[in-house]
């Protein structure tokens, strides 16, 4: 009619075991997640931060809404003016470097005297 000591004893071991086993499926979901999702769009979010650094003058960029330009003057690390002329008229545009989504092609380094 009672529960013995011992037998009450070996079924709290076997709840210990049974309730990693219970979370095991949910730990092996985030580190799949990690290296699927998480890893990748850091190591992007790296490669934009480095090509946002290595603007300079004279690169050809696209912007986020499309706007493509050759970089005139870096104001400073946020902002840059763009020429988005078709080379027959002069049209300057001052924009946030963090918009640049993609470096199409590198310019020739400045010169010191210019």
């Amino acid at each position: 009619m009672f529960v013995t000591p011992a037998y009450a004893q070996a079924a709290g071991a076997a709840g210990d075991a049974n309730f990693l086993i219970q979370f095991a499926p949910f730990i092996l979901i985030f580190v799949i997640m990690y290296f699927l999702l998480i890893r990748p769009q850091q190591r992007k979010a790296k490669e934009h931060r480095d090509m946002l650094k290595n603007l300079r003058r004279g690169d050809v960029v696209v912007m986020q809404g499309g706007l493509i330009g050759k970089i005139v003057k870096v104001v400073d690390e946020s902002e840059l003016v763009l020429d988005v002329g078709d080379g027959t008229a002069k049209v300057q545009v001052r924009v946030a470097a963090g918009l640049v989504q993609q470096l199409r092609t590198k310019g020739e380094p400045v010169k010191e005297g210019n």
